[in-house]
């Protein structure tokens, strides 16, 4: 190569060792194999500097009329010749989002050139039919953008006045929601690590989903403790349906149980305590975990609906789980007494026997508003409607 065509480039006094080699590792990829480089500068160790970068790149140096010259080698070109692009960054690109993404791609950003010889990851959901929804991201925008601090969402200073028996029924529901809400963070957070980070709109969406469940037990615990020193009663059989969530193996099984039937069914109880809430920071609680759980139940739809639409089979599977459940369930209690009659107070206002009658009665239409829900969002996944409820009615008598 002739002198008058060689790319020249001048360090002056900047030596390789304090950020030199970065100017010339990109000169030298601007260039196409056996190019040339003259470097030219004033650095005492310039020459020694370069010999070790020509070495560790394979590249060949000799000298120039001006200065040093490195001929482009191409050991960085076979380096990357087997690297693959992991997909597309943006998921909204059509084929963006691969199907069976490689384990080798590990945690690579999508749309990133990864290196051939990298270590294979053990990610175990890497099916994109297994959890991808077209929705995740705009749930995860969504979710993102209404983030609440418990500090400051909720007046906890505001004053209100409750008889000791409706306070006391407010502390035993939350401490019944408080359990609920640590399975809710904890069933999903076991399956996110196993999840490939190429469906990452997934991935940061249950992250979030955790963090709101979280934010959802700081605040159910911060109401309960409001006024009484101590939290109300766990009862065996309410931990033993939540322990059912906790051994369902699959992905797609534990998100029908846990959002679709469990959390949707939750909504409903929310939206009661809204309603029936007998002080002003109750009602901002209920209605805070309202909003992040309706989230939750769209993305176990939305991705529930698009598995189900790739995999048929798939319908009697959750069918199966429901059954499973119910049969693991049978000679349990269901919903801790202590809980129903706090649902009769708090719908009530008093323990004026007209009062009581008129919450028991509220309490036993929400109970069959629970199920007529379910059913519905059991149709929207395309079970035939009597299908639809008669696994409704096999559902947890302890409601998640």
């Amino acid at each position: 190569m002739s002198p008058a065509s060689r790319a020249v480039l001048d360090l002056g006094s900047l030596g390789l060792d304090r950020g030199g080699d970065v100017l010339l590792r990109r000169a030298l990829a601007a260039l196409p194999a056996n190019h040339e480089v003259e470097v030219r500068g004033s650095s005492p160790d310039l020459a020694l500097h370069l010999g070790a970068l020509c070495r560790a790149g394979g590249h060949a140096l000799c000298e120039g009329a001006s200065g040093l010259v490195v001929r482009r080698g191409t050991a960085t070109d076979a380096r990357w010749a087997g690297a693959t692009r992991a997909g597309r960054a943006d998921a909204r690109v059509s084929g963006a989002v691969d199907e069976h993404p490689s384990a080798r791609w590990g945690v690579a950003a999508r749309g990133a050139l990864v290196e051939a010889g990298a270590p294979a990851f053990d990610f175990t959901l890497s099916d994109k039919d297994e959890v991808w929804a077209d929705e995740a991201a705009g749930l995860y925008a969504q979710a993102a953008a209404v983030q609440w601090d418990p500090a400051t969402a909720i007046a906890w200073g505001t004053p209100f006045e409750l008889s000791d028996e409706l306070e006391d029924a407010i502390v035993q529901i939350m401490t019944y929601l408080i359990e609920n809400e640590t399975a809710a963070l904890q069933v999903p957070a076991r399956f996110l690590g196993r999840i490939h980070p190429h469906f990452r709109e997934v991935m940061q969406l249950l992250a979030i989903q955790a963090a709101d469940e979280a934010r959802h037990i700081e605040v159910f615990t911060r109401r309960a403790l409001l006024r009484r020193s101590q939290l109300g009663l766990s009862s065996a059989g309410g931990q033993a349906s939540l322990l059912t969530l906790f051994e369902e193996p699959d992905f797609a099984l534990a998100s029908f149980l846990l959002s679709v039937l469990g959390e949707g069914t939750f909504l409903s109880l929310l939206w009661f305590l809204h309603e029936h809430a007998p002080d002003p920071i109750t009602k901002d609680v209920v209605r805070l975990a309202a909003q992040d759980e309706a989230r939750h139940v769209s993305f176990g739809l939305a991705h529930l609906g698009r598995h189900l639409a790739r995999d048929p089979s798939l319908y009697r599977r959750l069918a199966l789980a429901v059954e499973r459940r119910h049969d693991a369930l049978r000679d349990t209690a269901g919903l801790n007494g202590e809980v129903w009659d706090a649902l009769v107070v708090v719908a009530a206002g008093s323990l004026l026997p007209a009062d009581v009658e008129r919450g028991h009665g509220a309490v036993v239409a929400l109970s069959q508003q629970m199920s007529d829900k379910r059913a519905r969002r059991l149709e929207r996944l395309g079970f035939a409607a009597a299908e639809a409820r008669a696994l409704s009615d096999l559902h947890t008598r302890n409601f998640m």
